[in-house]
C-alpha cells in the first residue's frame, strides 16, 4: 500500500510556522486530536519552534489538567488565543490571566459560524449573539486581559437593528480528527462520538492557502472506503497521522463505547431516585417550566447536571428532546469527563449547525447554571476575579431560547438546607452570594432578553424571581422561607416583589411530583392569566392536544369564568407552539375560537412556528371572518 499522505506525527507538525493561525477541532476530549497536541508540543521543547501561534479554537479541548491544549500552554509557543471556552485548560487560562499572551473570548457558535465564512471567503460573521454583553465592543469587545488591545469585533446597523460582526481571519493549519483515513487523506469518523467542525475547519484552511493535518486511529486501503460515509474529503486534507490508542480516546473518560457513536443502544436503566437536596429542589421547580414536546438544552454544572436526571424519575424523557450543543439531538446525555457524548440519540449534526438550530430560535427552553447575579436580572458566568473560564455557548443558548431558566443554588460554599415535612429551614449559609450589586462581567444581558420579550426565570432552592420591566422581581418563595430573614436581608438591593405566592409544595416531599401526569393534564386553569395593567389576557396552549368536544368545552368554560366576570373586552396573546387538534373535532374547535373572539376580544395575535398549524389554523379562521393572521413564535417573530 502506497503511504501517499500518511506520515508521522513529528513530521506533520514539522510544517506549522511561526505566528501560525492554527485552529483545532473538539469538544471537551470528543474528537480532540491529541497526537498533534502531543507532536507539536514535544516539537516546541526540543527546538523552540514555533513560535508566536496564535490558537483558535470553538470551545474547550482539555481534561482540566494537562490533555488537549494544556499540551500548549507554553510561553513563546503562543502568542495569541480566540476561543469559546477556556475553563478545561488551566494552562491556558493561567496565560492570560497573568496577562502573557493576548486573548479574545467570543461566542461557541459565533466560531462555529466564522469557520464558515471564512471557508466561503467572506470577511466576517454577522451575528445578534452578543449584543449587550462583554463580547460586545460597548464593554470589551470579547477582550479578556490588558494585553489585549485590537478590536476584532464591531458594532454595526443594518435597517434600524444592530448586529455584531466578526471580522475573519486567514486560517494556515487546521488540526482535525476522524477514525478511518485512506492513502489519498479521505477521513470517515463511524467511531467518533460528535460530529464537530471538522469539514468546516478544513475547508476555511484550505481556502486560506493553509494545511490540514487528519488524526486517526486507523488506515484503510486506497478506494476502499465508502464514499458516503467520507466526512472530510480527501483534497481538503494534507498529512494523516495514525495515532496512538492513548492519545486517540472517544473521550477523556472512556476509551471507546459503541454507544457515544451510535452503533448500539443501551439498555435503559431503572432510575435510581435522586436525593432531596437543594439541587433536586431546584431541577424540580425549573421543569415544571416544561411543556410537552418540547426541545431543550441543559447546561455544564452539578445543578444543571440535575435536570435530565430528575426528568428520568419523573418519566418525561419521552415528552420532551434534550440536546447537547455540539450537536446531539434526543437521547441520554453524559456528564463529567464524557460530557458532550450521549447514549440512544436521534441523531448528531455539525457543529455549527446545531448553533444555526440555537441561534434561529430552536429551543424551547435552557436550563443554564449562574455565578452571579445583578438587580436588573443581568447574568456572570464567564469571569471571577482570577478565574476566566469564558462562556462557551452560554450567550448563543441564552440569548436564543424561547424561555431561559437559570438554575441555581441562592449562596455557594457550604450551603446546608434542612426539609422537613415539606418545608425549607438554612442550617449554614454560603460563603458567597450569587446575588450581587455589581456582576464581574456581563455574560447575559436582561436588557436584551426584556427588549426581544424573553422569559427568564431565575431559581433557587428558597426563591423564585422572573425579569420583569423593574429587573429581578420575586415571584415564589419556599414554604419555611422567611421573606425578610432568608431573602431580603441577604440581597444587596431590593428586588420588585410580586406576591410572592408559595412554591409548589410537591417540590418539597420525598414522593414524585407526578409530573408526567401534570404535562399531559395540564389544568386549563393554569393555562390562562390575565394582566390587568396591559388589559391583556395570555393564553398559553403550547403543547396541548384536543381529542374530543370534551376538551373544547373545557376551554370554552375556562376562558368564561376568567373573562366573563371583567365586564370588558380584553387583548389576547395566544401560544399555540405545539399545539394540536385531531381532525374530528377541528372545524369545532376553530368555531369555538370564533365565539370567544367576538364575545370578548379588542384584538389577538397567535403564534406558533410550526407552518403548516398557521396555514390551516389560518385558512380555517378567514373563513369565519375573524382574525386570521397567525404569526410565527414571539421568539422566532424577532428575527
Amino acid at each position: 500500500m502506497r503511504l501517499k499522505k500518511i506520515v508521522e506525527a513529528a513530521d506533520a507538525v514539522a510544517v506549522i510556522h511561526d505566528r501560525d493561525v492554527v485552529a483545532s477541532a473538539g469538544y471537551g476530549g470528543n474528537g480532540t486530536p491529541d497526537q498533534l497536541f502531543v507532536a507539536l508540543e514535544k516539537r516546541f521543547l526540543e527546538t523552540g519552534a514555533p513560535h508566536g501561534l496564535t490558537l483558535v479554537f470553538s470551545t474547550g479541548q482539555g481534561d482540566m489538567k494537562d490533555r488537549g491544549l494544556n499540551r500548549l500552554a507554553h510561553e513563546g509557543l503562543v502568542r495569541r488565543v480566540v476561543g469559546g471556552y477556556f475553563g478545561l485548560s488551566p494552562g491556558i487560562e493561567k496565560l492570560i490571566v497573568d496577562n502573557r499572551i493576548e486573548a479574545y473570548n467570543l461566542p461557541e457558535g459565533v466560531l462555529t459560524h466564522m469557520y464558515r465564512d471564512i471557508g466561503a471567503g467572506k470577511p466576517g460573521t454577522l451575528s445578534r449573539v452578543g449584543l449587550g454583553t462583554y463580547v460586545d465592543p460597548r464593554q470589551d469587545g470579547g477582550r479578556m486581559n490588558a494585553k489585549t488591545t485590537e478590536d476584532i469585533v464591531r458594532l454595526m446597523e443594518i435597517d434600524g437593528e444592530e448586529y455584531l460582526f466578526y471580522k475573519s481571519f486567514p486560517i494556515q493549519v487546521a488540526l482535525i480528527r476522524g477514525t478511518t483515513a485512506d492513502p489519498d487523506g479521505n477521513i470517515t469518523a463511524e467511531r467518533e462520538s460528535l460530529a464537530l467542525e471538522n469539514l468546516a475547519l478544513a475547508i476555511a484552511a484550505r481556502n486560506s492557502g493553509g494545511i490540514v493535518l487528519a488524526q486517526v486511529e486507523r488506515v484503510a486501503a486506497e478506494g476502499s472506503l465508502d464514499a458516503r460515509k467520507v466526512k472530510v474529503p480527501g483534497v481538503l486534507v494534507d498529512c494523516v497521522v495514525l495515532a496512538e490508542p492513548e492519545h486517540h480516546m472517544q473521550t477523556y473518560g472512556t476509551q471507546f463505547n459503541p454507544a457515544f457513536s451510535g452503533e448500539l443502544r443501551v439498555p435503559q436503566k431503572m432510575v435510581k431516585a435522586v436525593d432531596l437536596n437543594e439541587r433536586k429542589i431546584i431541577a424540580r421547580r425549573a421543569l415544571l417550566e416544561l411543556t410537552p414536546n418540547c426541545v431543550i438544552n441543559v447546561g455544564v454544572g452539578s445543578v444543571p447536571d440535575q435536570v435530565p436526571l430528575v426528568a428520568g424519575e419523573e418519566r418525561i424523557q419521552d415528552l420532551i428532546t434534550l440536546t447537547v450543543d455540539p450537536g446531539i439531538i434526543g437521547g441520554v446525555p453524559m456528564s463529567g469527563l464524557d460530557f458532550g457524548a450521549a447514549v440512544n440519540y436521534q441523531s448528531v449534526i455539525d457543529h455549527g449547525s446545531a448553533f444555526d438550530f440555537i441561534d434561529g430560535g430552536g429551543l424551547d427552553a435552557a436550563f443554564l447554571g449562574f455565578g452571579e447575579c445583578d438587580a436588573e436580572g443581568n447574568v456572570n458566568a464567564s469571569r471571577f476575579g482570577s478565574r476566566i473560564p469564558g462562556c462557551g455557548g452560554f450567550i448563543d443558548i441564552s440569548q436564543n431560547a424561547k424561555k431561559l431558566v437559570f438554575v441555581g443554588t441562592f449562596t455557594s460554599g457550604g450551603l446546608e438546607l434542612a426539609i422537613d415535612d415539606g418545608r425549607v429551614r438554612i442550617v449554614k449559609e454560603g460563603k458567597f452570594p450569587k446575588f450581587v450589586e455589581r456582576i464581574g462581567q456581563t455574560t447575559f444581558s436582561a436588557g436584551y432578553a426584556q427588549r426581544w420579550r424573553q422569559e427568564v426565570l431565575y431559581v433557587t432552592e428558597r426563591c423564585v424571581f422572573r425579569l420583569g420591566a423593574a429587573g429581578l422581581t420575586l415571584t415564589e418563595l419556599a414554604p419555611g422561607i422567611e421573606l425578610e430573614r432568608d431573602i431580603l436581608e441577604r440581597l444587596p438591593f431590593k428586588p420588585a416583589i410580586e406576591g410572592p405566592r408559595e412554591m409548589n409544595p410537591a417540590i418539597f416531599r420525598a414522593a414524585s411530583m407526578g409530573l408526567r401526569e401534570r404535562m399531559l393534564d395540564t389544568r386549563m386553569e393554569d393555562r390562562l392569566s390575565y394582566d390587568p395593567e396591559s388589559n391583556t389576557v395570555y393564553m398559553n396552549y403550547a403543547g396541548l392536544r384536543i381529542r374530543d368536544l370534551g376538551d373544547i368545552k373545557t376551554i370554552v368554560e375556562a376562558v368564561d369564568r376568567l373573562l366573563e366576570p371583567l365586564g370588558k373586552r380584553v387583548y389576547s396573546i395566544v401560544n399555540y407552539e405545539r399545539f394540536s387538534c385531531d381532525d374530528e373535532v377541528f372545524d369545532q374547535y376553530v368555531d369555538a375560537v370564533k365565539y370567544v373572539e367576538q364575545k370578548y376580544y379588542l384584538g389577538v395575535k397567535r403564534y406558533t412556528s410550526g407552518a403548516f398549524l398557521r396555514h390551516k389554523l389560518g385558512t380555517e379562521l378567514a373563513k369565519r371572518h375573524i382574525t386570521s393572521e397567525v404569526l410565527g413564535s414571539i421568539g422566532a417573530s424577532r428575527r
